[in-house]
């Protein structure tokens, strides 16, 4: 069904999110994601993530 209401949606729009020829059978297929290699800066921030979280849980259990 629609995400608005009956008395907020227009009267020639569709109660239905999505039409008959976008799903089943006749539905276009979907993309393909492509992996990549990393970037250094995405690894960067990752790893500082992970060093920080490591952090963060060896000061609490020390600390208790």
């Amino acid at each position: 069904m629609s995400a608005l209401p009956d008395e907020e949606r227009d009267d020639d729009e569709s109660p239905w999110r999505f039409a008959v020829d976008e799903v089943g059978e006749d539905a276009p297929e979907p993309e393909t994601i492509e992996p990549e290699t990393p970037e250094m800066e995405n690894v960067v921030f990752v790893v500082l993530g992970v060093a920080l979280s490591v952090f963060v849980f060896y000061a609490a259990f020390v600390s208790l």
